[in-house]
């Protein structure tokens, strides 16, 4: 490794968009003042890529996967098993971890609101109303809160699968009935059982949390009761080789959501999180970067992840989106004025998808990147945008590509071949 490299690694999570009338046919990302992005592009190298491969829409956990030196095809067993490593729950072996959101439904059980007012409060009270919950054939129910509305359940016990369905209809769905989960594998006894246990813990958490205080508490406040829980990406245990012990470095990630703190665990990276660092737009954007100058200090590569403008995407608000990016911004000029210039110091830009605000979700659109150093080729790109990037010399490359190339310019990736 070259000595003292250190590379910064920014994850704007669902920064991509689509062009937009309102905005003059620009995204948000465009439309945006970016001078201190706009600069790192100008005095770097730029390109757009793709999570995971052109045209396939990818989650957040998939798409962070890649970014982490994963590759997603070959490791990828489902959204909790890495949830439950963000909440520090060990699973053990034949645990499922699923996925869980707190959500609204009415009586005919039809979903109102897939994360019941997007809920911050309560959620620890509800989650230790489930905890510890004992199903019909003894199996335990292991019941953690997570970022906001998120949730992650486990089910321990003998003959378990991961081979089921999810029980949350998906994004967009509101107004359909709650699913009943099924083995994906119609016949195969492990599966089929433990379709029937996460069914039996959903109808018993329904009337558990239907009663509960701070939900009585919510509807006298006007609000979404958080009365059911939704299930998707089950899982079981599996430990992947990190990039940390692949390239001999010290990583740290700074991250406000469960699920990015899960892999960057898996990855092996110190992980930092806060009060103060939500996984939405309230995130204290100048708390994060102090940290990560600080983090900088003693580690090769440090990570840092933002979500509202996720958020933002799937909310359909182009103008807050931009807004958002534009306060990302100054903080990205905040952290340049900070570091002195320095021929082993290197920035990264990224996103892990596209959430475009008009559909409200993930699309398999390219997102844009950029690597900044003084001794980085330059592609004469000028700005920091989805069109501007797609000049560039990175051309199209995927999330392990991205990744790759950074560490290359660290200095710890090694030869193939002699």
């Amino acid at each position: 490794m070259t000595a003292d490299a250190r590379a910064l690694l920014i994850i704007i999570d669902g920064l991509g968009d689509r062009p937009i009338a309102e905005l003059g046919g620009l995204t948000p990302l465009e439309a945006a003042h970016t001078p201190n992005l706009d600069r790192l592009a100008a005095s770097g190298i730029t390109g757009i890529m793709d999570p995971l491969a052109p045209g396939v829409r990818v989650g957040t956990d998939v798409g962070h996967l890649g970014l982490f030196g994963y590759n997603p095809f070959a490791v990828y067993w489902g959204r909790g098993p890495i949830e439950a490593i963000g909440v520090d729950l060990a699973l053990k072996e034949g645990d499922v971890a699923l996925r869980a959101n707190f959500a609204t439904v009415d009586d005919a059980l039809r979903v109102l609101d897939r994360r019941a007012g997007r809920i911050r409060e309560g959620t620890k009270e509800l989650a230790f109303s489930l905890n510890g919950m004992k199903l019909s054939d003894g199996t335990e129910v292991i019941f953690r809160e997570a970022t906001e509305h998120r949730a992650v359940l486990v089910l321990r016990g003998r003959g378990l699968s991961a081979e089921i369905t999810d029980s949350d209809p998906g994004p967009n769905k509101e107004g359909e009935v709650i699913h009943r989960v099924k083995s994906r594998i119609p016949g195969f006894a492990p599966a089929e059982r433990t379709a029937s246990l996460v069914n039996e813990f959903i109808d018993r958490a329904h009337k558990i949390l239907s009663d509960h205080p701070v939900n009585r508490l919510r509807r006298e406040k006007g609000l979404p009761p958080a009365n059911i829980i939704i299930t998707r990406g089950a899982g079981m245990r599996i430990k992947p080789r990190g990039i940390a012990e692949r390239f001999n470095i010290r990583g740290a990630c700074i991250a406000g959501e469960t699920v990015v703190l899960g892999i960057a665990k898996m990855a092996g990276f110190e992980t930092f999180t806060s009060d103060r660092f939500t996984a939405n737009i309230d995130t204290d954007l100048m708390g994060k970067a102090e940290l990560a100058l600080e983090k900088l200090k003693d580690h090769n590569l440090v990570v840092v992840h933002i979500k509202g403008v996720d958020i933002l995407g799937h909310d359909d608000y182009p103008f807050s989106k931009l807004e958002f990016i534009e306060s990302i911004d100054r903080m990205v000029g905040f952290i340049m004025k900070e570091v002195s210039r320095s021929h082993n110091f290197y920035v990264g830009v990224t996103s892990d998808h596209s959430t475009p605000c008009r559909l409200r979700e993930h699309t398999a659109d390219p997102v844009p990147v950029l690597i900044y150093g003084e001794d980085v080729l330059t592609d004469g790109v000028k700005e920091y945008g989805e069109r501007a990037c797609a000049r560039g010399g990175l051309s199209r490359i995927n999330a392990n590509e991205f990744l790759l190339i950074l560490l290359d310019l660290l200095g710890v990736t090694y030869r193939f071949g002699r």
